[in-house]
């Protein structure tokens, strides 16, 4: 922490936790420690046809083949031993 009582989290906790710069927090302070996530997308769930999917109440940019892509390597990568 910094003078100015800035906390700066290291980069492999940032990754590990999906944090990315400009994206919202939640924060909690709960028996005196500190926990800090991805906040929730605020969703409505709308029936489509027979399917009833999430919509986001913000705009947000649509996933691209290549997000999902990156996503599911990054996630094999954590699976391995």
């Amino acid at each position: 922490m910094d003078r100015a009582g800035r906390l700066v989290l290291p980069k492999k906790i940032r990754e590990e936790a999906g944090i990315e710069p400009g994206m919202p927090l939640e924060i909690r302070v709960d028996e005196g420690r500190i926990e800090i996530e991805p906040a929730y997308l605020e969703v409505r769930i709308v029936k489509k046809g027979p399917l009833y999917v999430a919509v986001p109440l913000e705009p947000v940019e649509p996933l691209t083949n290549e997000v999902v892509r990156e996503t599911q390597l990054a996630l094999r990568e954590r699976r391995k031993p």
